[in-house]
């Protein structure tokens, strides 16, 4: 049984990450399929490469500086996965006007001027954040940001249908998921927010999970359901719902 459960925690990680897996570890679509329930997991692990990358440059850096190396260790550790999605999303949905329009567009591997300018806003957004959180904080409100809003996007693979018609790699880890796995990875992704010491700060669940819904009803009202892009979006807008409502709540608690 624990076995099992580490080649299912191993194939999220190489199929999520670049961070190098045991060579018996492949993109086996029933393992994958399984894999949900540790994307917060894989959360915490990348947050926390981008906490230590932060804080050791911060030893020596500015802090500007130190949060682009700590955004840059987290990209490269993803391969920049979920920002691709984003792109993506903002594409298709910026200059698609049917389902089909739309799928092709995100299908394409070319970035598009709405792709580029959200991703880059996107990035602006993060940064300026995070540099606007109390120093001391950003290793843990990394770590939580990252394991967080992999939940929520869990929890879109749960409640909306998968619509791309194809044998895409990601399609395993975007359809078969169940109940359990979700408050597995609900769990996981609440482990580090206790770190705070404060109940309050659970309440940045709250916008979070409200900015799913919102791209979920856009995302239902085009194409019926959501995809992997749709996902990786959903991941990228919550965490940084995340930072900014961490920095609202931070006022009053």
């Amino acid at each position: 049984m624990l076995k099992k459960e580490i080649h299912i925690f191993f194939t999220a990680l190489m199929f999520f990450t670049r961070i190098p897996c045991p060579k018996w570890v492949n993109h086996d679509a029933k393992i994958l399929s399984k894999s949900s329930k540790y994307f917060s997991l894989i959360g915490i692990l990348v947050g926390s490469i981008g906490a230590l990358v932060f804080y050791s440059s911060h030893l020596i850096l500015p802090k500007e500086i130190a949060l682009i190396f700590g955004m840059i260790a987290t990209i490269y550790t993803t391969g920049a996965f979920h920002e691709d999605g984003f792109a993506d999303v903002c594409d298709g949905f910026g200059g698609g006007y049917t389902k089909d329009k739309i799928l092709s567009i995100m299908k394409d591997s070319l970035l598009g001027t709405y792709g580029v300018v959200g991703i880059l806003l996107l990035l602006l957004l993060k940064f300026y954040s995070l540099f606007y959180i109390e120093t001391y904080y950003i290793p843990f409100v990394l770590i939580a940001a990252h394991s967080t809003s992999r939940f929520v996007a869990t929890t879109l693979i749960y409640t909306q249908p998968y619509v791309r018609d194809t044998h895409s790699k990601a399609k395993p880890a975007a359809t078969k998921i169940t109940l359990s796995m979700v408050i597995i990875s609900g769990v996981i992704a609440c482990l580090p927010l206790i770190t705070f010491l404060k109940w309050q700060v659970f309440l940045v669940l709250i916008p979070m999970y409200l900015s799913k819904i919102f791209l979920a009803k856009k995302f239902n009202k085009w194409i019926g359901g959501q995809t992997g892009d749709c996902a990786g979006a959903v991941q990228q807008v919550s965490e940084v719902v995340f930072y900014i409502s961490f920095i609202v709540l931070w006022k009053y608690i």
